[in-house]
């Protein structure tokens, strides 16, 4: 028992004894030398105290004590552990700033506005089509409760989709029209609607991937039904299909390569042709034209009009591309084949919500009153470079000796006009001493964000693709980009000459770069 005692007062010193208590009784203090005190953890805040710091305080105004009590917890957490290794352990100020960059953070991820300086008209990683000035007034007026599934002269149930369904006949000449939430999904409701547990023909050429790796064999494997490649990759001869066509064969497939283009030695049917030996068949033809270019000629893209005069029985299209709308998924074709798919279940759980009808009916309104050449995406793709090059002067002038102008290229993108380029005046700034790559990132942290390129060590900015309203914004965000830092602040162009009324026709205003 001794030597238990022995061991036990090693390893438990006992407390020793001190002079008289400090409250002046005389009575005994302890005090407890176990080690607890040197505790580094016991040196961070509370969180009532990191809670109560003031970046904190304003955070909590605008996201709510919940999403800061969280994030304050997180970090003191992350510092108790980063403590017990032997880190320093971190202020208060210091958590503040760690939990304020986490809820920063959060929201820039948050979907935002920004100013797209790229030149690419129809931006996938940006939305693709910005809405007109009507298309958001019809999104604003039906956010609250609108007659989306309601007939107002009526009084009773009405059909969703119906004033867009209408407006796209009207638009296309086709007999009907369906109108869902994505191009991928009226694909997938089209294979599984009329082909399902059967072939579908489509040659290899056409076996396309589109953004985030989804490819259309996948696609048609989720509808349920079985592909039948014809053909190879530059070379589908009319004979390939019909060698290929049996009787589970349900639907022929053509696809036009929206994001790619094969050139030299390629061939494939025209789609008159294939549509004939369809029709020979008894086959509905399916025409996936992509990026839906309404009716007219723009580079190579296939029309939807000239789709449905060669012979298609269905057309699909999207409504963010060349059509200049929201994100949607188009078909229109035979009333028939339009009919089986709008009662099939696939229609409901691909529907397009009220939001992107209004926004479609504004989109196909101003189509078909023939202003289509005032949608923002179209006023983009219809500029040249004696539009462009005003614009980019002022710019230039108004940045200084660190920007320059010269020729390039725009692109239309969003799977539209692939290799085909846009001819642009474009503004190219030398970002020394930061590089290029930090003079984007603080054109994308600011407010608005600018998204930007760089080329050869340049930043570069194309302004096909700002509205020429918000070109002092680029000028603002350029120069706050370029300040050096710990330097005097960059002084803010002047809204004078650089952004009045543009020189009269035949004359270059002054500016870096030249003509």
């Amino acid at each position: 028992m001794a030597a238990g005692r022995g061991v036990a007062a090693r390893l438990f010193p006992p407390l020793r004894r001190s002079g008289a208590h400090g409250d002046g009784t005389g009575a005994p203090r302890f005090v407890d030398n176990g080690g607890m005190d040197t505790d580094p953890r016991r040196l961070l805040p509370k969180v009532d105290v990191l809670l109560g710091h003031p970046s904190l305080v304003d955070r909590a105004a605008t996201w709510g004590q919940g999403p800061v009590l969280g994030a304050a917890r997180r970090a003191l957490d992350e510092s108790r552990r980063a403590a017990a290794g032997g880190a320093p352990v971190p202020g208060v100020d210091e958590l503040a700033a760690r939990v304020a960059g986490e809820l920063d953070a959060m929201a820039a991820r948050r979907t935002r506005a920004v100013l797209n300086a790229t030149g690419v008209v129809l931006h996938t990683n940006l939305g693709r089509a910005p809405l007109s000035p009507a298309a958001l007034a019809a999104v604003a007026e039906a956010a609250g409760y609108a007659s989306v599934e309601y007939d107002l002269a009526a009084g009773t149930r009405g059909r969703r989709g119906a004033a867009a369904e209408a407006l796209l006949r009207e638009a296309t000449g086709a007999e009907a029209a369906l109108a869902v939430n994505n191009a991928a999904g009226a694909l997938l409701l089209a294979l599984g609607g009329l082909a399902r547990g059967r072939e579908v023909v489509v040659s290899r050429g056409e076996l396309i991937e589109i953004g985030g790796e989804f490819r259309l064999p996948q696609i048609m494997e989720a509808a349920g039904v079985e592909l039948v490649e014809v053909g190879t990759t530059n070379r589908t001869h009319l004979r390939d299909y019909l060698e290929a066509l049996g009787e589970r064969t349900a639907l022929v497939l053509a696809v036009h390569p929206s994001n790619y283009r094969v050139e030299g030695f390629a061939t494939r049917p025209a789609l008159g042709e294939l549509a004939a030996l369809a029709r020979e068949h008894g086959l509905p033809l399916l025409h996936d034209v992509g990026s839906g270019l309404l009716a007219g000629e723009l580079g190579a893209e296939p029309s939807v009009t000239g789709s449905l005069r060669a012979g298609a029985d269905l057309v699909l299209f999207s409504g963010d591309k060349l059509l200049g709308g929201p994100q949607a998924g188009l078909l229109v074709g035979r009333a028939e084949l339009v009919g089986r798919l709008a009662r099939h279940p696939i229609a409901r759980a691909v529907r397009a919500d009220k939001l992107t009808l209004a926004a479609l009916e504004a989109t196909l309104a101003a189509h078909v009153a023939g202003r289509r050449d005032e949608l923002p995406v179209w006023r983009a793709l219809l500029l040249g470079p004696e539009d462009l090059r005003p614009r980019a002067a002022a710019l230039a002038a108004a940045v200084g000796p660190a920007a320059s102008l010269r020729e390039g290229i725009s692109v239309a993108g969003g799977g539209s006009l692939p290799g085909e380029g846009l001819p642009s005046v474009l503004v190219e700034v030398d970002p020394a001493p930061l590089g290029d790559a930090a003079v984007l990132a603080r054109l994308r942290a600011g407010d608005p964000p600018v998204v930007a390129r760089a080329e050869h060590g340049r930043v570069v900015l194309d302004l096909r693709t700002v509205p020429p309203e918000r070109d002092e914004q680029v000028a603002h965000a350029l120069l706050a980009a370029l300040d050096r830092p710990g330097g005097q602040q960059a002084a803010r162009p002047t809204v004078g000459p650089p952004w009045g009324p543009p020189d009269p026709p035949g004359r270059t205003p002054p500016g870096p770069g030249g003509p």
